[in-house]
């Protein structure tokens, strides 16, 4: 739980140099967050921690089709890199696929 909270701190302090989200990305984001449409990006890591525990490397937002959706990638204890898309507004996992699965 400390390190959800220790990464969603240092998502809103560095996005835009560690390469997270560009400008457009959080700016959107905030924009939904605020008007209620999604979920904080906290709350998300939350839910999802435990089917899918691991150390969180990247966060995209994107919306497509009229859903809002992060794009997560995961680096698990196994060293595989889990990407996984989520719905921004419920935390419901739509996709996972591993960077080595074709």
């Amino acid at each position: 739980m400390k390190q959800i909270a220790l990464f969603s701190c240092l998502v809103l302090l560095s996005v835009p140099a560690a390469g997270y989200a560009d400008d457009d990305d959080q700016d959107r984001a905030r924009a939904a967050l605020e008007a209620g449409r999604i979920l904080p990006l906290s709350e998300i890591l939350r839910r999802i921690e435990t089917e899918a525990p691991g150390r969180v490397i990247e966060v995209d937002y994107d919306e497509e089709d009229g859903r809002a959706e992060y794009e997560i990638e995961i680096l698990q204890a196994d060293g595989r890199l889990l990407e996984l898309e989520v719905d921004a507004a419920t935390a419901e996992i739509l996709d996972r696929d591993y960077e080595d699965d074709d």
